[in-house]
């Protein structure tokens, strides 16, 4: 479980290939520290470490996985945002996060909102029930809040603001129109849509 609150960028060192695609991430993150089998959220993907060494640490990434996320997400060189797993007692300062991507947004626009950011994205219609203005939304692993959604003819289209922080201390101060990134809906607002399905019954 974690909060969408990043706390390291980390990068792809390096990609091998096997039966699944095992991933090395360079990070600042004391590596002495991670357990074997412990979950990082890797831009919003809960995924499990099989390896450390000194300023990295290793994940198997399956097909499943690679099929689900972002295009191009798993190669060398791609920054990451990282969080470690919550731990009981920790503040949960955005909300609550799961690490399973529930789908691709394509960045539609990116334009200044005084120091802010607004970044407007498309997803599949499938993921407009979950979608509200100011309900909460994961992109790439960080929790933000929606500014507004509009069904379109090419799908739904919503909103954000990033305020300099987040730019600064996420990769998503670095989106530019056409990118694609994995969301996670409020889990919430999954449960709701699951309970109206069946009242409706």
């Amino acid at each position: 479980m974690f909060t969408g609150i990043v706390t390291d960028i980390g990068t792809i060192d390096s990609v091998e290939e096997r039966g699944d695609r095992r991933v090395t991430i360079a990070t600042a993150y004391d590596t002495a520290a991670i357990d074997l089998g412990a979950s990082i959220a890797c831009s919003g993907v809960c995924l499990t470490v099989v390896d450390t060494r000194p300023g990295v640490f290793v994940v198997d990434v399956s097909g499943e996985t690679v099929a689900r996320t972002a295009r191009d997400q798993w190669q060398a060189g791609r920054r990451l945002n990282l969080e470690r797993a919550m731990k009981l007692g920790d503040e949960l300062g955005g909300h609550i996060v799961t690490g399973h991507v529930d789908g691709v947004a394509e960045v539609i626009v990116v334009c200044a909102d005084g120091d802010s950011k607004r970044i407007g994205f498309r997803v599949d219609a499938a993921l407009a029930p979950f979608l509200a203005p100011k309900g909460s939304v994961t992109i790439d692993g960080v929790s933000l809040t929606v500014n507004e959604v509009r069904d379109e003819a090419d799908g739904t289209h919503f909103a954000v603001n990033l305020i300099p922080h987040t730019q600064a201390v996420t990769t998503l101060g670095a989106l530019a129109a056409g990118q694609a990134v994995n969301v996670e809906i409020d889990v919430l607002a999954r449960y709701l849509q699951r309970m109206e399905h069946y009242r409706g019954r």
